[in-house]
């Protein structure tokens, strides 16, 4: 089984970004996988921090994998090595101490994420409930203060969570998914194969008292491959096509993207992820991983 926390946010200024993911049993790690297939595996076993730092002096990225004696887990806190995420009060502050690859550097700093409302939705995504998420604060404020690189900024953020108890290749094939801030409120995407066959479409509208509004998701709408091949996709309405205004991560079975689309009638930007679950599971890139 996995569970991973997710922010993401972008500046003010429209300049730098970040996503930060917390795992419990890391979903993309090659060890748990193999540990999986001997048979004992145990998910605090295979943790990490995710950082990844977008700006215009380039990209940073730190995710280094420790074992069950470098965490220690409560209900307000988890810290995995150096680095930690606890509420304090009503805010999720992280703590940031990793070494950047593939040229090592010191990554260091504080996140600290406002939510502007709480939900308690959980949505099932797996056919057999075995894969959950919950939008946990959708509307949020990031403050983002780093030593190492040098930098300060301020932007509207995001929060979720997902959970699994099989390994997420068992459950899908593939997905897209997406956030965007849209009028008073953040719009989410969400669309996935599953490996039985069927389809998961969820189109949301959560606005700042965490109210969450479903609605009829558009048309959907196919994206530029990326590098690696990996297909994209998401939703836009019909007179208003989506286009990829930036890659920030590209990888043999997944993507990060910056995209425009039309949503009810607005032409909004959203944070998008693309994954290839049957690219992920094959030997090579677990390799390559």
């Amino acid at each position: 089984g996995y569970r991973w926390w997710y922010i993401d946010a972008l500046s003010d200024d429209g300049q730098h970004g970040l996503t930060l993911i917390a795992f419990v049993g890391s979903v993309f790690s090659p060890y748990y996988a193999w540990a999986r297939a001997r048979g004992r595996a145990d998910p605090e076993d295979h943790c990490g921090l995710n950082v990844a730092l977008y700006g215009r002096r380039g990209h940073r990225w730190a995710l280094t994998e420790r074992r069950r004696r470098s965490i220690q887990r409560s209900p307000d806190a988890f810290r995995v090595g150096p680095s930690a995420l606890a509420w304090e009060g009503d805010t999720l502050v992280v703590r940031i101490d990793e070494t950047t690859v593939p040229w090592p550097s010191r990554l260091r700093g504080t996140v600290r994420l406002d939510p502007l409302a709480l939900t308690g939705h959980v949505a099932v995504l797996g056919a057999r409930g075995r894969h959950r998420w919950w939008p946990v604060a959708p509307c949020a404020r990031v403050d983002a203060v780093f030593e190492r690189p040098a930098l300060r900024w301020r932007g509207p953020g995001y929060l979720d969570s997902n959970a699994g108890d099989e390994p997420i290749e068992q459950g899908f094939v593939a997905w897209d998914w997406s956030r965007a801030a849209h009028g008073a409120g953040t719009t989410i995407l969400y669309d996935a194969e599953r490996r039985d066959g069927s389809d998961l479409s969820l189109a949301l509208h959560v606005d700042q008292a965490g109210r969450i509004e479903p609605f009829t998701a558009p048309p959907r709408a196919a994206l530029p491959k990326t590098l690696w091949r990996v297909p994209r996709g998401t939703r836009s309405d019909a007179d208003r096509p989506a286009r990829v205004v930036a890659t920030l991560e590209d990888t043999p079975f997944y993507a990060r993207s910056l995209v425009t689309m039309g949503l009810r009638g607005e032409v909004v930007t959203a944070v998008h992820e693309s994954l290839s679950l049957d690219r992920f599971a094959t030997p090579w890139v677990r390799m390559l991983l």
